[in-house]
């Protein structure tokens, strides 16, 4: 009786123990899932819609290598993808909002143009940079300007105009933005109806014919580096044109929009005196981009409190960082606010650091982490960076 009841007993536990080790894999399986649902395999941009609202998407290497090997991405973040090894971006509302918009404008209309706008680091150049890769994809012909501020406070040289007594040229930085242009449209310019429509004279000697094309003119700039910046506003000029006559569909994309029209600059004439924005050449040409006076076209720009150098300001909104007369430059448009993170984008992004193995979790980890960074992007960045 008594070794019965043993044998009963042995196996009574090996049947309870099944479904304890059963229970035990799902329990793991069902972590690993929770873990890894903040990613999409979507990684089409034009595929993007509120399904895929707080998850990651990963941005092929190819398409990164054209769209920002010469910008576009914020240094810190640029940093951290190289560190994981990938670029993952996130798919947030206020872009989906746009993406809706663009696939249902009539763009024979004049151009819409779109801003976005919020607290400084809730992640603006980030969605900047996923509309750019919906453009890159629908092939429109993209016109980015990745950080205005740097030409306005960092610009690399400058010089008198030849042209325009009194307007300033900044060439190397010209030169590099015509580089960055060329390299991000690349297959595009390939396009044999993308020519210039009249004789452009750069000297006695040095002429571009009618009839050029665009990669020519843009070869111009770069070999001879003295007329850059008026390359870029000839080049702002026949893009209009194209688009107007239905060569191709542009889409013109500026980061810190409002830089344009903030009057103190650290760029100097020849006499020490500091030039207003509206006096640098390159300027001309992407305020013309921006107006609603073109058609097969979109534009969107970011307004941002740190694209100008004022201590004190008193609100991110974009009449205030615009001003006046930048204003009613844009107007009209249709704002589009980009927020701190909800709770839902919040955990997307703390499972993405879980994953990558940038943090070690604790209990409690992620209420504590929204509350210390207010919820605001990049303050929580700055929370979990290494040491």
């Amino acid at each position: 009786m008594l070794k019965s009841t043993a044998d009963f007993l042995i196996r009574f536990n090996s049947l309870r123990a099944i479904p304890c080790r059963l229970l035990s894999a799902a329990t793991v399986s069902m972590s690993d899932q929770k873990l890894h649902s903040f990613r999409t395999q979507e990684t089409d941009p034009l595929k993007h819609n509120s399904n895929h609202s707080s998850q990651f998407y990963t941005i092929p290497e190819q398409d990164k290598k054209v769209l920002f090997l010469h910008g576009g991405l914020p240094l810190s973040y640029e940093v951290q993808a190289k560190t994981f090894n990938e670029l993952c971006v996130m798919v947030r509302e206020p872009i989906i909002e746009i993406f809706d918009n663009l696939k249902h404008i009539n763009y024979n209309k004049p151009a819409v143009r779109f801003v976005l706008y919020g607290k400084k680091g809730t992640g603006k150049s980030l969605s900047l940079a996923h509309a750019l890769h919906y453009a890159y994809r629908e092939k429109f012909l993209i016109v980015h300007v990745p950080w205005v501020g740097n030409w306005m406070r960092r610009s690399k040289d400058s010089s008198n105009s030849e042209i325009t007594e009194g307007h300033i040229d900044l060439n190397i930085d010209a030169a590099a933005w015509l580089l960055h242009f060329k390299t991000q449209n690349a297959v595009l310019l390939q396009n044999p109806n993308l020519k210039i429509s009249q004789d452009i004279v750069w000297t006695k000697r040095e002429t571009t014919p009618k009839d050029s094309s665009l990669k020519e003119l843009i070869e111009h700039g770069l070999n001879r580096i003295r007329f850059a910046s008026r390359c870029v506003t000839i080049l702002a000029q026949e893009i209009k044109r194209l688009s107007c006559e239905g060569h191709c569909k542009t889409f013109v994309a500026i980061d810190g929009f409002n830089a344009f029209f903030y009057p103190n600059t650290r760029v100097y004439n020849e006499k020490k005196e500091m030039v207003s924005p509206d006096k640098i050449t390159i300027t001309e040409g992407f305020l013309n981009l921006t107006k609603f006076d073109w058609t097969n076209s979109v534009i969107v720009v970011t307004v941002d409190e740190i694209a100008i150098a004022e201590v004190d300001q008193t609100s991110h909104y974009p009449r205030y960082l615009l001003g006046k007369k930048g204003f009613e430059h844009l107007d009209p448009f249709i704002p589009i606010e980009v927020k701190n993170f909800n709770e839902k984008e919040h955990h997307s992004i703390m499972n993405y650091y879980k994953e990558r193995k940038w943090i070690q979790p604790y209990p409690g980890q992620d209420e504590e982490l929204y509350f210390l960074s207010g919820a605001n992007p990049y303050n929580l960045m700055n929370l979990c960076k290494s040491l």
